[in-house]
């Protein structure tokens, strides 16, 4: 399987995607053995399956009752979800970082340049303060990568942050202030900005601090405040190592090496047309060491070209800190 990791990076069309999907699927099939477990109570042959059409999704609960590993190495780090007290956790066992390294990095150069002179600035509060978040690890890398001195986190240190958007709008310096929803808030109410070059993303979810809102609300809000345009979003979870993002609008594409699929909400083994909504199945390649092929709890809508939106969560849903507004 490690011949096939510089393939998934370097997929470019559909007809490539698909044939790396289907290599991936073959061996996940064999060495996955939660998801093995699956499709065997399914039914399913793994031979026969010759379309990415007809490959199945795993629940994504399956990381919180077993061990999703498609390889025999021990894992070099051990994700997990936030979670609330009694909650039981998703776990992901990543073998190899270095997958999760590269999927993150040209993800994120695919959608916002180079990371080497851009200014990040992090105001991520309740992904600090616990272990085993798989942003806080992304969001270190690109601190790292940074040249920028400026770049960092912050907690609460607001009017910190305050002074050195500031400075940083002064400067005509490119910044990306990524935050938990809630935090960004709590900044507003607080500060106010007019920095339209400013490209501020939402992580989503209160994490049980505030209300919910629906989207178009909360953006307002948001663009208001920091004056600017739109406001940006990524999509990740603890079960995925690559991440969706939007520049606006809740509006959100994948990178080359991902995909969304919808499926009928009250049969989850039939897949959906592009014009209805659906429950949120993924596809991503980057997982090769785990399961590529994900059912989440989402519900979403496609829209041409691939993107998509979130509109929502399955009800008694595990509540989950990315992307939790409904629409």
């Amino acid at each position: 399987m490690k011949t096939l990791i510089p393939q998934l990076f370097s997929i470019r069309d559909e007809k490539q995607f698909n044939e790396t999907a289907l290599a991936v699927f073959k061996h996940q099939a064999a060495a996955c053995m939660p998801y093995h477990q699956f499709i065997t109570n399914l039914g399913v042959k793994a031979a026969q399956i010759t379309h990415v059409a007809d490959i199945p999704y795993l629940p994504i609960s399956f990381f919180k009752s077993h061990s999703v590993v498609s390889n025999t190495d021990p894992a070099e780090v051990v994700f997990s979800s936030s979670g609330t007290t009694g909650q039981i956790q998703s776990r992901h066992l990543v073998t190899d970082l270095k997958v999760y390294e590269d999927s993150f990095n040209k993800a994120f150069t695919q959608f916002y340049g180079q990371i080497e002179n851009t200014c990040l600035l992090a105001l991520l509060p309740s992904y600090l303060e616990r272990d085993g978040s798989s942003l806080i690890y992304m969001i270190d890398s690109l601190l790292n990568q940074s040249k920028h001195p400026d770049s960092g986190y912050f907690l609460h240190n607001h009017e910190e942050l305050y002074q050195k958007l500031n400075a940083l709008k002064t400067a005509g310096q490119k910044t990306i202030l990524i935050g938990v929803t809630y935090a960004l808030l709590d900044f507003l109410e607080l500060y106010q900005l007019d920095f339209p070059d400013l490209i501020v993303m939402e992580t989503g979810g209160m994490k049980g601090k505030r209300k919910e809102m629906v989207r178009e609300e909360l953006h307002a809000i948001l663009k208001n405040g920091f004056g600017v345009e739109a406001i940006h979003s990524e999509y990740g979870m603890t079960e995925l190592l690559s991440q969706a993002y939007s520049s606006g609008n809740g509006v959100f594409d994948c990178p080359n090496w991902m995909k969304i699929v919808l499926r009928d909400t009250n049969d989850p083994l039939t897949l959906l047309n592009s014009t209805q909504t659906g429950g949120i199945n993924i596809i991503d390649l980057a997982n090769i060491n785990s399961c590529s092929f994900i059912a989440t709890q989402d519900l979403g809508r496609l829209l041409p070209g691939g993107s998509f939106e979130v509109l929502g969560r399955f009800d008694n849903a595990d509540i989950r800190g990315c992307n939790l507004l409904v629409q």
